[in-house]
């Protein structure tokens, strides 16, 4: 199954259907992906707004480090979600996509305001905005 976004990002899902007494045959043709990801980008994080934890998707064109930024409306920093060297591919389901539990690098809960999170990944660089309502 494939959908899209605004922002021109396809994603395809795959959908396991079972169906008894058939199977798919591959008819000569080799199994394989309908092609790589074209283009690194920062997805809407969701739930937003959320309470207490929000995952933030993203998909890679390359394989590279991956860091996240978050900060309060001041500008101030708050927290890195430093993911290390991921492979090209989308992360955008809650078992990939970046988790991040609305705390502080000293763990202590942030209060209801408007976050930004910044995404970099090799020379990519891109923000977003997210709501934490307590």
């Amino acid at each position: 199954m494939a959908s899209g976004s605004i922002d021109g990002v396809i994603l395809l899902w795959e959908v396991n259907l079972s169906v008894p007494g058939h199977s798919v045959e591959t008819t000569g043709k080799l199994p394989g992906t309908w092609g790589d990801v074209k283009k690194t980008a920062l997805l809407q994080n969701f739930p937003n707004p959320f309470n207490p934890e929000t995952w933030i998707p993203f998909s890679l064109s390359d394989d590279t480090d991956i860091k996240i930024k978050i900060y309060n409306a001041a500008g101030n920093l708050i927290r890195i979600l430093n993911l290390g060297n991921k492979p090209s591919g989308v992360y955008i389901s809650k078992d990939k996509a970046a988790y991040w539990d609305g705390r502080n690098e000293d763990g202590e809960s942030v209060a209801s305001d408007i976050y930004f999170y910044v995404m970099e990944a090799g020379e990519y660089k891109e923000n977003r905005k997210m709501v934490i309502m307590r």
